[in-house]
């Protein structure tokens, strides 16, 4: 797996959407490292978000300032198509409209 470019997937959820949303970019190939799989860092957190006029939330209602407490997940994948992958699922399970990650370009020094 060393030669294979590594990703880091950070992404923000729900609490009762966490089982789905991991099981989903863990089918998909996330948090595998040599001898090991599903493997992430959880943290909880508050998260904060305002929907305009023309959205339809699945939390809250438009133009009313919502928090809601979430989870930041983190892991690695292992290949570009992993990543690619693990994220098209991962906005496949995810309840939001706009589902909040990043993918990050890993370098091993």
């Amino acid at each position: 797996m060393s030669a294979l470019q590594k990703f880091k997937l950070i992404f923000f959820v729900p609490v009762p959407d966490l089982q789905a949303t991991k099981a989903a970019i863990f089918a998909a190939g996330a948090g595998r490292y040599p001898g090991y799989t599903e493997a992430c860092f959880t943290s909880k957190g508050m998260g904060q978000f305002r929907p305009g006029g023309s959205a339809v939330p699945h939390i809250g209602e438009a133009g009313k300032l919502e928090e809601v407490e979430e989870l930041r997940v983190e892991t690695v994948c292992f290949g570009r198509d992993v990543a690619v992958k693990a994220v098209e699922a991962l906005k496949k399970a995810h309840p939001y409209e706009e589902v909040a990650y990043e993918v990050i370009k890993v370098e091993d020094i």
